[in-house]
Parts: structure tokens; C-alpha cells; sequence
């Protein structure tokens, strides 16, 4: 049986953290800006290490496993 939870929590984090889509964080006019489908430099570095943060606490510290099968 294959581990399917790093595939689909990484997708979903993928799909909620994309800058721009819900919030970004640095924004643009201010603090934290939502839904304002745009970027920046700052912003993609940020929601990159949200990411890797929220994915690694997912993934290892929770020991999160989903199979499917």
C-alpha cells in the first residue's frame, strides 16, 4: 500500500498558500492582503516557508498517513 498523505496534504497546502489566491502575506498596499489574486518576491519566500513549516508538522510531527486501497 502506498502512503498517499504527503501527495494530498502537500496539494492542498499547494492550493491554500499560493500567494495571492487567499491571502498574501506581505501584501502589496498593506500588512495582509486577501484575495487579491497578485504577487511579490517577499510574498512568494514567506507563503514558500509557511509551507514547508505547516507541510513538515503535517507530515512529521503529526505522523500523518492516509492509504488508499
Amino acid at each position: 500500500m502506498m502512503d498517499w498523505a504527503p501527495i494530498l496534504v502537500g496539494l492542498l497546502l499547494f492550493i491554500l498558500l499560493s500567494p495571492g489566491l487567499v491571502f498574501l502575506l506581505p501584501g502589496n498596499a498593506g500588512h495582509v492582503d486577501f484575495g487579491t489574486f497578485g504577487t511579490n518576491g517577499k510574498a512568494m519566500i514567506v507563503h514558500t516557508m509557511l509551507f514547508f513549516g505547516v507541510f513538515t508538522i503535517f507530515i512529521m510531527a503529526l505522523n500523518t498517513h492516509i492509504y488508499l486501497g
